[in-house]
């Protein structure tokens, strides 16, 4: 999208009155283009209200991202590990864009340093299984994290784990409770999908490579947004009554998947075993496990050292790696 509509978005996002008049001074435009866009808004899901002498205002405020609050409130240490944040309005999907830069040379990762990508709306979000992540403008987190990895140094086996338990951290640090982590990379709230994790790699597999770790939280999600989605979900709108600051949200999960990363790179998966059986939603439930073309029960029972499922069959235990897998809670009648 071009023109006026997301620096209009930007000048509504306080959640005040702003007359047409008013907006099309600051903007350039005429009142009828004010108007036109204003219906604009609200078809990206955003509820726009209207009053005759006062003008428009959006009902909900929106908490647009922004570089130097996300940066302000990371530790230090870390800032300075993130040597490159970049902020887009709408994008196709951020792990699709960060793979564009990377194969055309316009991003250069650096030895031990992160760059961050999010997006206020994706169009063609990327999930596992081809699933499209589903995103309204401005409401929730769509983030990538590009890092530099030598795979002798850092084996990627286990880091879907991290990054889930990293984000529990985070969102703990914002006073939530009854978080819970699916195997291999959702988290869950009673039940419902919260956020899910995808992992991609591009470059030497055998040598030096880039992990891009896609992100997507649902913070505000307007329920016929979600109508594809073909599991249970839930956002943090219903969780907190709507008190979400995506700025600091979006700077705790930075900090805690570097930390978690860097306590991964030198401690190994074991560090987070204790940890991820806390949180696990599926250990000792009757499960599905679900690849293409065939399906498997039996008993969750953890994971291993490496990160992969440990599935009780009649057969005993089995491994189960991840990738195009997905596991259910199985109905016993």
């Amino acid at each position: 999208m071009t023109g006026i509509l997301h620096p209009l978005i930007r000048i509504l996002a306080d959640g005040q009155f702003h007359s047409g008049s008013e907006l099309g001074e600051m903007l350039g435009v005429s009142r009828a283009a004010i108007w036109k866009n204003i219906k604009k808004v609200g078809e990206l899901g955003i509820e726009v209200h209207s009053v005759r002498g006062k003008g428009y205002r959006i009902v909900h405020p929106v908490t647009l991202l922004d570089s130097k609050s996300i940066r302000a409130a990371m530790p230090t240490a870390l800032n300075k590990a993130l040597h490159h944040l970049e902020i887009l309005d709408t994008i196709d999907s951020t792990n699709t864009h960060v793979m564009r830069l990377l194969q055309n040379g316009t991003l250069l990762p650096l030895a031990d340093k992160y760059s961050a990508h999010l997006a206020e709306q994706q169009t063609s979000g990327k999930g596992r299984r081809g699933r499209q992540w589903v995103s309204p403008f401005g409401q929730n987190i769509c983030l990538t994290m590009v890092r530099q990895i030598d795979t002798g140094t850092m084996a990627t086996e286990g880091i879907s784990l991290v990054v889930g338990l990293a984000i529990i951290r985070a969102l703990k640090q914002q006073g939530l409770a009854g978080l819970g982590v699916k195997w291999p990379n959702d988290v869950i709230v009673d039940g419902k999908k919260l956020a899910g994790i995808l992992l991609e790699i591009t470059g030497d597999i055998s040598g030096i490579c880039q992990l891009l770790i896609g992100v997507g939280i649902n913070i505000k999600c307007p329920p016929e947004s979600m109508e594809g989605v073909d599991q249970p979900w839930t956002d943090l709108f219903q969780m907190t009554d709507g008190n979400v600051d995506r700025n600091l949200l979006v700077s705790g999960v930075l900090s805690h998947i570097m930390s978690a990363l860097d306590e991964f790179q030198s401690r190994g998966l074991t560090n987070f075993n204790a940890e991820w059986r806390d949180h696990d939603v599926m250990i000792d439930k009757q499960v599905e496990l679900i690849t293409p073309g065939k399906s498997t029960f039996g008993v969750a029972r953890g994971i291993s050292d490496t990160g992969a499922l440990l599935l009780e069959t009649e057969q005993g235990i089995q491994l189960v790696s991840g990738g195009e897998v997905s596991l259910r809670r199985r109905s016993v009648k």
